[in-house]
């Protein structure tokens, strides 16, 4: 519980400097892939080269998003 206060306390600080919509899509894109990553980590997932460039394309246009700066 304390681990979700930080995360939205952290995403209320992006908010000074991101437009909304760009910090809630790199918020989201970080953890779609952090839980992809862990459940190939923790959970023996599978690590094909699909998922992987899926991923792929989630951290590119978080990169992107954040380059751009709103």
């Amino acid at each position: 519980m304390a681990l979700l206060a930080a995360l939205v306390i952290l995403l209320g600080r992006c908010l000074l400097v991101l437009p909304v919509g760009t910090a809630y899509a790199v918020w989201t894109g970080v953890g779609a892939a952090g839980t992809v990553v862990m459940g190939i980590l923790l959970f023996n997932e599978s690590l094909d080269a699909g998922r992987l460039a899926w991923i792929g394309l989630i951290v590119i246009g978080v990169i992107g998003l954040k380059l751009r700066g709103g």
